[in-house]
């Protein structure tokens, strides 16, 4: 989930996942999947940022994972699949 900041200065956390565009209006709009609009005070290019940072420490945290997983087992995390 990402932090985002309503205009009453209210933040609350996305789903990155269930956005489908972000839109820089004179405020940044963010679309979800099932048509529900969010406007937001960060702008466009923060917003994806923050979704860039979600994904890169979920893959991060699956690389790790997966390295443990291998030394557990007696493996080479370098082995490829």
């Amino acid at each position: 989930m990402i932090l985002v900041t309503r205009l009453n200065q209210q933040s609350f956390h996305v789903n990155p996942d269930l956005i489908k565009t972000i839109e820089q209006l004179p405020h940044t709009v963010l679309t979800l999947i099932n048509g529900e609009k969010l406007v937001a005070r960060e702008s466009a290019e923060e917003i994806i940022a923050r979704i860039t940072a979600f994904r890169r420490n979920l893959l991060e945290g699956l690389q790790s994972a997966r390295e443990t997983s291998l030394r557990q087992a007696g493996g080479s995390s370098s082995t490829l699949d």
